[in-house]
Order: C-alpha cells, then sequence, then structure tokens
C-alpha cells in the first residue's frame, strides 16, 4: 500500500518540492512529478535546473524520449508512466494515479485554498486506509 507524507506550512510549494526530489535521488530513488498545470510544470523544471545551487537536477517532461532512464520525471497527465517509485503532487486535488506508486508526497503551503485543498486530499487518503505521515517544515520550508 502507498505510504503517503504531507509536508506541511512551506514557504514555497515548488521549492520543497525541488530538494524532495534531490533527497530521494541521492536515495536512489525515481520520481514523478506530477503537475497537470502547465505553468506549474514550466516552473519546476525551471527550478530543478538551479537544484541545488552548486548544481541541478537531472529530469525531463514525461514525453521526452529518455523519460524511462531519467531519474526525475514531470507529467502533466496519467499516461505511459515511466516508473511506480515516488510521487510528488503537485495537483489541488489526489491524483488518479496515487496508488500505484510506493510513496505519495503531498506539499501544503501556507495560504488558506491550499490547506483545504490538501485536508481534502488528506481525508481522501484516510477514508481509504493509507498510512498517512505529517511533517511540519521549519521556517525555510
Amino acid at each position: 500500500m502507498t505510504r503517503i507524507d504531507f509536508y506541511l506550512d512551506a514557504d514555497d510549494r515548488l521549492q520543497v518540492a525541488c530538494r524532495v526530489a534531490a533527497k530521494a535521488l541521492a536515495q536512489a530513488h525515481k520520481v514523478l512529478i506530477y503537475a497537470p498545470d502547465g505553468e506549474v510544470a514550466r516552473a519546476i523544471d525551471r527550478l530543478l535546473w538551479t537544484t541545488p545551487s552548486t548544481g541541478f537536477v537531472p529530469h525531463v517532461m514525461a514525453d521526452h524520449r529518455l523519460a524511462g532512464e531519467t531519474p526525475v520525471v514531470i507529467a502533466r497527465d496519467a499516461e505511459s508512466l515511466p516508473h511506480d517509485d515516488v510521487l510528488v503532487n503537485l495537483d489541488r486535488e489526489q491524483p488518479a494515479i496515487f496508488a500505484r506508486f510506493h510513496r505519495l508526497i503531498e506539499i501544503v503551503g501556507r495560504d488558506d485554498d491550499d490547506k483545504q485543498a490538501a485536508r481534502d486530499r488528506f481525508r481522501f487518503y484516510r477514508d481509504r486506509g493509507y498510512e498517512i505521515h505529517t511533517h511540519k517544515l521549519g521556517g525555510d520550508g
């Protein structure tokens, strides 16, 4: 069953997503960043080129020919996903594909709308019996 982690109180959800992807990559995991919104997908793509500040996280878009060989993939839809290791959700809704992954990361910002959407996702997962862990981010989250 998928393990679900909620990271709460993020100052910048995309920066946290980049740090999570970099950490997972350092631990030899493959990461799929789910960003159906085109603007969010482009923004996370740009950030991954400069994260960490002394390097970058190797990544491609899901429709790229090297998606199956690249450790971090950005997907705008649920078609032809290259792996089922770690899923980072940057959508307001729970991804329909989350249950096929070993781990799901939910990053919750500080604004009320984001918190409410996260509460709804949390209830959805909890009501279906998923193991959920919460982590409060510090001031730099």
